[in-house]
């Protein structure tokens, strides 16, 4: 019997500490509060791909032509940016998809935080712990209360609970890859912009003189050799772009899927283990 009653005294006491960490509203703000961060950092990303996606658009368009030792030359530089802008393009559609799972978190939150929501889950717990305590409740009445209660009483915690726990794993683990990555995207996008030279052949004069046509023929090799560095520098740019596109990459997949849904699949696994106790 005391040990019954032990058990009663504990249960209760759960609920009704449960029910105050409901009623405070901080579990809520502060998963509000860390999802609007999440989809603050998908926004600035997002913007940061397109950009690229159009710089990498423009250098596409661009040729450049010089004339070394009077043979006529012809590049493309955004021709090297072609694997990257393929992979911003999926790259974007991964950041949609985490802007998407983000926003689904704050509407769940939004609706399992609600007033009705919360008043139900706090009837169906009073309701469970007066068939808890008040023995004249017919069993099978008292069981489909209970179980009700702890649905709502889960469903009410744990998409906060998961949104904090997420966050947890982006400041520990996330979030130093984020930054470094994110400024690197930043500045190639300034690098891209600096390595867009467009240089056209003019055609030489007639009767251009001997002195012209050697200062002409220089200036046409020292612009060979200075697009050989841009063109190396573009190569640079593109193999930095795409490493750090790949370790972003990871940051959403992991913060706006996986974990998401490992925590998810926890809480069905509580909440069954839960249910088999009532």
């Amino acid at each position: 019997m005391t040990r019954v009653i032990g058990y009663r005294l504990f249960v209760s006491a759960l609920a009704v500490a449960l029910l105050a960490v409901m009623y405070t509203g901080w579990l809520d703000k502060s998963a509000k509060d860390y999802t609007e961060q999440g989809l603050k950092r998908v926004l600035v990303t997002y913007a940061v791909a397109r950009g690229l996606n159009g710089l990498i658009s423009v250098a596409q368009g661009t040729e450049v032509s010089v004339e070394p030792v009077g043979i006529g030359m012809t590049f493309t530089p955004g021709q090297i940016l072609d694997p990257v802008n393929d992979l911003i393009e999926q790259f974007s559609w991964l950041v949609l998809a985490s802007g998407v799972s983000l926003g689904i978190q704050r509407l769940l939150i939004v609706m399992t935080g609600s007033t009705g929501f919360t008043i139900l889950v706090s009837v169906m717990v009073a309701g469970a712990l007066a068939a808890c305590w008040w023995q004249k409740i017919p069993e099978t009445v008292s069981r489909v209360i209970t179980r009700i209660a702890v649905i709502l009483l889960v469903l009410r915690l744990v998409i906060p609970v998961i949104a904090l726990l997420n966050q947890a794993v982006y400041w520990y683990f996330l979030q130093p890859q984020y930054e470094s990555s994110q400024t690197v995207l930043e500045q190639s996008g300034f690098q891209l912009q600096q390595q867009q030279p467009v240089k056209t052949i003019s055609a030489p004069p007639q009767n251009e003189a001997m002195m012209d046509k050697l200062k002409r023929a220089y200036q046409s090799a020292t612009d060979a050799v200075d697009i050989d560095a841009r063109l190396d520098r573009i190569k640079q740019v593109a193999s930095n772009m795409s490493e750090r596109i790949l370790d972003l990459m990871v940051v959403f997949l992991v913060q706006s899927l996986l974990f998401p849904l490992l925590f998810i699949w926890l809480a069905y696994r509580l909440l069954m283990q839960l249910l088999r106790l009532t």
